[in-house]
């Protein structure tokens, strides 16, 4: 393993409290320690270690990606700052300190991962996603790679619904793998653009957009208000408020702040 270096402080374990939240995530294995994420067709093994993590295999092709993976194009350092002036999020900035939130590498995974949340519970969500993955996907030594769009787009939609999907959320899927939408040029569009190109493909609304910039893009005013997990964060810490304009108090770091608020949630 090679030690790749990470703005400090960095809790690991914490950071990586959203692939064991709601149960095992199958493209993003945590065992004993070490989680287990398959990059560019080889399995990389991340752990924790001093000043940063453990990576086997670290080189050029996986760096990036485990980089974006563990959410490094954030600025915590300015958040930070931020936070300390901010009743709700400085207890909660102290508390999870070390916490950084991480991001889906592959846009692909990121929107179909949403449409299997679309109305049900995170864990319900998780179990459908990985017999989705274990279905489509391919296992490596302990972690599988998350399904291509190639193998989805070739998929039927009653395939699909074998693994727990719905019909509709079935049809959703096969669409998107079939439609013209260029997922890699979203990086570089601005927010608005992204979610037009977005919502303009069939069972692709404002909610998963959102979660689209936040989760997959990074970017610092995503503020997914119309998520129930959002909305019940917002009411626990900042009571009975307009949840949408509630973030406007967050500005620029809504997207941070969402992750803070719901991690706090989660993690006593």
């Amino acid at each position: 393993m090679a030690v790749l270096s990470l703005p400090q402080p960095y809790d690991f374990a914490l950071s990586t409290e959203r692939f064991r939240a709601f149960g095992p995530d199958l493209a993003n294995l945590w065992s004993d320690g070490i989680l287990h994420r398959v990059l560019d067709g080889r399995e990389v093994r991340i752990a924790a270690a001093p000043g940063g993590v453990d990576v086997d295999p670290l080189d050029d092709v996986t760096r990036p990606q485990v980089e974006r993976l563990l959410g490094l194009p954030f600025d915590l350092d300015a958040f930070r700052a931020f936070a300390a002036g901010d009743d709700v999020l400085a207890p909660l900035e102290g508390r999870l300190r070390g916490f950084r939130p991480p991001l889906v590498p592959d846009p692909w995974e990121a929107l179909v991962t949403s449409i299997t949340a679309q109305q049900v519970s995170l864990f319900s969500a998780f179990a459908i996603r990985n017999r989705l993955i274990e279905r489509f996907g391919v296992r490596h030594e302990d972690a599988y790679a998350f399904p291509t769009r190639e193998r989805l787009r070739d998929a039927t939609e009653a395939e699909i619904v074998a693994v727990g999907f719905s019909r509709r959320k079935a049809e959703y899927v096969v669409g998107l793998a079939r439609s013209d939408l260029d997922l890699d040029e979203l990086a570089g569009l601005p927010d608005e653009e992204v979610a037009e190109r977005i919502t303009a493909v069939r069972g692709l609304g404002a909610w998963t957009a959102d979660w689209f910039l936040a989760r997959h893009l990074g970017r610092p005013h995503a503020w997914p208000a119309g998520d129930l997990g959002v909305r019940k964060a917002v009411e626990r810490y900042l009571g009975q408020v307009d949840v949408r304009e509630a973030g406007d108090r967050f500005e620029p770091f809504q997207n941070l702040a969402v992750h803070y608020l719901l991690v706090g949630l989660r993690v006593p």
